[in-house]
C-alpha cells in the first residue's frame, strides 16, 4: 500500500520568537488588563431594602419546599404547601401590594436596571475594544504567516479552522497559521489565567460571556418580571405537586431488608 508523502514546508525558526511569542503573550497581557479594568469599572450592588428582599425570599422558599418535598412528611409539607399557597394568592409577601394586577414598571425607567446595563455595556466594551486592536494587529503583521505544524494528525474539517488567513487548498491540515493561533489562544488561555488571577477573575472573555447570561435567580427577579405573577405560578405548581416522602413505610422497609 501507497504511503502518502509528508508535507514539509522549510520555514524561519525565527517565526517563533517573532510570531508565536508575541501573539501568545500580547492575549495574556490583555486578559490581565482587562481583568484589571473590569474590577475598576465595576460598581458595587445596590443594598435591597427589607420589603424586597422578603419578596424574593419568600419566592425561594416556595421553589425550595416544591424541590425538597420527598425530604418532609406528609402533614409537614401539607401545612407548608396550605401556608405558602394562602400567602402567595393573596399577595401577603408583595412589595408593593398595591401595585397588584398593573403591568411591572418600565425597565428603562428603573435606575438599578439601568445600573445593571450600564455594567454590562463596560464588560462589552472591555472585550470588544481589545480583540478589534488585537485582529488588527495581526491582520497588519502576521496576515498569511504558517507558524507551527501540530504534532497529531488532523482531517479536512479542521483546515478551515486552522489555516485562517492561508489560501492554499493541498496544505496538510495541521499546518496552522497566526490568525488560527489567535484563536487558539482566545479559546484555550482561561487555565492561564486562572493560574495567574485566581479562580474567580475576568480576563477569560468565554467566562464573562457565560457570566453576562446570569444565574437563574438573577432572572427571576429581573427588571421588567411580575413578582405577583411568579407567585401565582409558583403557588399553582406547589398545589399540583404530587406528593411523596422517603420516609413513608421506612420501618417495613428497614425490616425486610434486614438480615435476622
Amino acid at each position: 500500500m501507497a504511503q502518502v508523502p509528508v508535507q514539509t514546508i522549510h520555514r524561519d525558526p525565527q517565526l517563533f520568537y517573532w510570531i508565536l511569542f508575541p501573539i501568545t503573550l500580547v492575549m495574556i497581557l490583555t486578559g490581565v488588563l482587562r481583568h484589571y479594568a473590569t474590577v475598576l469599572m465595576a460598581t458595587a450592588p445596590k443594598k435591597l431594602d427589607q420589603k424586597t428582599i422578603r419578596e424574593q425570599r419568600s419566592l425561594l422558599h416556595g421553589i425550595g419546599v416544591r424541590s425538597n418535598a420527598h425530604v418532609l412528611s406528609t402533614s409537614s409539607f401539607n401545612a407548608r404547601r396550605d401556608a405558602l399557597t394562602t400567602a402567595y394568592e393573596s399577595g401577603a409577601y408583595l412589595k408593593d401590594p398595591e401595585r397588584r394586577g398593573q403591568a411591572p414598571p418600565n425597565p428603562m425607567s428603573d435606575p438599578s436596571s439601568m445600573d445593571g446595563m450600564m455594567g454590562m455595556m463596560k464588560n462589552q466594551m472591555a472585550m470588544i475594544i481589545p480583540n478589534t486592536l488585537i485582529m488588527s494587529w495581526i491582520n497588519a503583521f502576521f496576515s498569511g504567516y504558517v507558524i507551527m505544524k501540530l504534532p497529531f494528525p488532523l482531517t479536512i474539517k479542521f483546515k478551515s479552522m486552522l489555516q485562517a488567513g492561508v489560501a492554499t487548498k493541498d496544505m496538510d491540515p495541521r499546518w496552522m497559521s497566526s490568525i488560527s493561533w489567535y484563536f487558539l489562544c482566545f479559546f484555550g488561555l482561561q487555565s492561564v489565567f486562572n493560574f495567574l488571577l485566581g479562580n474567580d477573575n475576568a480576563a477569560s472573555q468565554m467566562a464573562q460571556q457565560m457570566n453576562q447570561m446570569g444565574p437563574q435567580q438573577a432572572q427571576m427577579f429581573g427588571p421588567g418580571v411580575d413578582p405577583d405573577k411568579q407567585f401565582l405560578g409558583e403557588a399553582e405548581n406547589l398545589a399540583v405537586l404530587e406528593h411523596y416522602s422517603v420516609l413513608d413505610n421506612v420501618e417495613e422497609r428497614l425490616l425486610s431488608n434486614a438480615k435476622l
